[in-house]
C-alpha cells in the first residue's frame, strides 16, 4: 500500500465525515474567496453574468478590489453580496462566519460561544453574537411545513436537579412544572420539530401538536393526561402506557422522540451547563436543525451556506 502524502492530504473513506476542515480550508482559504462563494449563489452561478437593475439586462460583473461588492463592466452599479443576509453590516471576516458556521454543521452536540471565541480569536460578545445570528436565523424551521405520517409527541422538563431528594410525589411534581418545558414531535423516519412552551398542561401544549402535525397523521404519545383532548382531532392515536411500565408493543412506542431527548440533553448538559429560558427556543432550533440536515444527501455546512446566501 502506497504511503500517504503528507502534502496532499484527503479525508480516508472510511471517516463519517461529509465535509474535512481541511476541504473547508482548500474551498475558502481567504476572504476573497468567501465573498465570491456568495457572489455566485445569490447573483451569477458563473461568476460573472448577472441582470444589471441599471442596465436594465444581463450584464458582465468584476469585483472591486477596496470593496466587498461587484460593479457592472458598462454602467458601474454595485452589488454588494452580503446584503440581505446574517454578513451585513458586520466589520467580522467573513472567512470566520463561514468557519463558525463549519464548526456549528460539522459537531454533533454543540460548541459553546467561549469556545467559539478561542477558535476565532474574536471577543466573547462578537462570537456569541455570531452563534445566535447562525442559531435564529440559519437554524429555525418557519418554512419546513408540517408534520405527517406516523408522527410521536412527548414532553420532558429542562433544568437543574433538586439540591435535596423530594420527600413526596407531590413535591417531585412542583419541581418538575417550575422547570421549563420542552415538547418534541418527530416523524418516524422523519424531521424533528422541539418547541419551549409555557406548560406541560391543557392548552400550551395542545395548541403547539395541533400547529406542528398534520390533522391527517397517526399520532403516539405516552399517557399523560394533556395528550386526550387530541385524540379526536387526528387520523388515529395510539397510546403507550409508561405509567404501568409498558414502553413497546409492536409499533406502538415514543422510542424515537426520547432518542432525541437522549442526545439533546446529553449534548447541551456537556456543552453549554445551564441554558435560560430566554435563548432556549434557540438552542432547541439547533439541535432540531441538525437533526434533519443528516438526514440530507448534502454536507450540513453547504446546507447552512445555502441558507445564508438565500435569506
Amino acid at each position: 500500500m502506497a504511503a500517504n502524502d503528507r502534502n496532499n492530504p484527503t479525508r480516508a473513506a472510511s471517516s463519517h465525515s461529509d465535509y474535512s476542515l481541511i476541504e473547508f480550508i482548500r474551498e475558502y482559504p481567504d476572504d476573497a474567496a468567501c465573498l465570491d462563494k456568495l457572489w455566485r449563489e445569490k447573483h451569477a452561478p458563473d461568476g460573472h453574468h448577472t441582470p444589471c437593475p441599471k442596465c436594465k439586462r444581463e450584464r458582465k460583473f468584476h469585483r472591486i478590489s477596496t470593496r466587498a461588492c461587484y460593479a457592472c463592466d458598462s454602467c458601474g452599479w454595485q452589488i454588494y453580496p452580503t446584503k440581505g443576509t446574517i454578513f451585513q453590516k458586520s466589520t467580522t471576516s467573513l472567512q470566520l462566519w463561514f468557519y463558525a458556521m463549519y464548526l456549528m454543521a460539522s459537531t454533533r452536540c454543540g460548541i459553546s460561544a467561549k469556545q467559539l471565541e478561542r477558535e476565532l480569536g474574536v471577543t466573547y460578545k462578537t462570537a456569541w453574537r455570531i452563534m445566535n445570528k447562525i442559531r435564529n436565523d440559519l437554524m429555525n424551521d418557519e418554512d419546513d411545513g408540517s408534520l405527517s405520517g406516523d408522527v410521536e409527541i412527548d414532553e420532558t422538563s429542562w433544568g437543574g436537579k433538586p439540591r435535596n431528594k423530594h420527600k413526596t410525589r407531590r413535591e417531585a411534581a412542583a419541581f418538575r412544572e417550575n422547570k421549563a418545558t420542552v415538547l418534541a414531535m418527530v416523524e418516524r423516519g422523519g424531521k424533528v420539530r422541539a418547541r419551549h412552551i409555557a406548560s406541560r398542561r391543557g392548552p400550551a401544549l395542545s395548541r403547539e401538536v395541533r400547529a406542528n402535525v398534520d390533522p391527517s397523521s397517526l399520532i403516539f404519545t405516552d399517557d399523560w393526561v394533556a395528550y386526550r383532548a387530541l385524540a379526536r382531532e387526528y387520523l388515529g392515536h395510539s397510546v403507550i402506557n409508561h405509567s404501568a411500565g409498558s414502553y413497546v408493543i409492536g409499533d406502538i412506542h415514543t422510542n424515537t422522540v426520547e432518542g432525541f431527548f437522549g442526545n439533546l440533553k446529553t449534548g447541551m448538559r456537556g456543552a453549554y451547563k445551564k441554558v435560560s429560558r430566554k435563548w432556549l427556543q434557540s438552542y432547541l432550533d439547533e439541535y432540531a436543525w441538525r437533526h434533519n440536515a443528516q438526514r440530507k444527501e448534502r454536507p450540513l455546512f453547504d446546507q447552512l451556506l445555502e441558507k445564508a446566501a438565500t435569506s
